[in-house]
């Protein structure tokens, strides 16, 4: 309790969970756009109850991750090295998930390009089914993957586990409260998925790239997509505009 207290007295360590709270809710963006994607694949009942299963495993995944922090730090040594490059285990981890997110990303762009094979699925009934347990799944591997990459970026920011836990668990609620709407959004504009499905492609390619050394400033990305959803919400604004016209 005392060491608490003297969290609690410290200017400095409100600071660092300031600056802690607001990356852990930019990495979540990436989580969420991901699940959010996956849960509308899902019978309309399922879907409320797929994000919420989803985003309490990545609540779940982290805090177990912040329990064994010494053990998180220690996948950043040197594994083994192939043309003079070092890997660890942190870099395998992110770039199987990187080709993971390239991959999904890709299929459901496909799904989405080719109206055609829709059609033809559609017609004779040999569309694939989406299981619910197949969608936590996926769920499940990518929040591993997002879980390790935010509980490294905390544990650079701060040696103090309560600081942590209380920026994830933060993070995770804006996560929780967001996610129903921003599926909704994504579900009724259809050139949001496509968008959506553009940033998990670059998310992808980004978390390869890393796995390979190569460190991509963050600030490049989330700019990357800001603007670019910047540029889709007044396509959606002049739509709406040239709708109201016609009518």
């Amino acid at each position: 309790m005392d060491y608490l207290m003297t969290l609690a007295a410290d200017p400095a360590v409100w600071v660092a969970l300031g600056a802690l709270i607001a990356m852990e809710v930019v990495l979540g963006i990436d989580n969420l756009i991901f699940i959010s994607i996956l849960t509308n694949k899902l019978p309309e009942h399922q879907r409320s109850r797929g994000r919420k299963i989803g985003i309490g495993l990545a609540l779940i995944l982290r805090l177990a991750l912040l329990g064994t922090v010494a053990f998180i730090v220690q996948l950043t040594a040197p594994l083994f090295s192939v043309f003079g490059k070092a890997f660890s285990w942190r870099d395998l981890i992110l770039i199987a998930g990187g080709l993971f997110l390239v991959w999904k990303a890709t299929v459901e762009i496909h799904h989405k390009v080719d109206t055609q094979q829709h059609a033809e699925t559609a017609d004779t009934g040999r569309a694939v089914a989406v299981t619910f347990g197949g969608v936590i799944a996926q769920i499940l591997l990518l929040d591993l993957v997002f879980s390790i990459d935010s509980i490294i970026t905390a544990v650079g920011m701060t040696n103090h586990i309560p600081v942590m836990v209380i920026a994830v668990v933060f993070a995770v609620l804006v996560m929780l409260l967001a996610a129903d709407p921003l599926a909704k959004f994504i579900e009724d504009n259809p050139t949001i998925v496509m968008l959506a499905l553009g940033f998990l492609l670059m998310i992808g390619g980004t978390l390869i790239g890393e796995g390979f050394g190569a460190e991509v400033p963050k600030g490049y990305i989330y700019a990357a997509m800001a603007f670019s959803a910047l540029v889709e919400g007044l396509n959606m604004l002049s739509r709406r505009a040239v709708k109201r016209k016609g009518d």
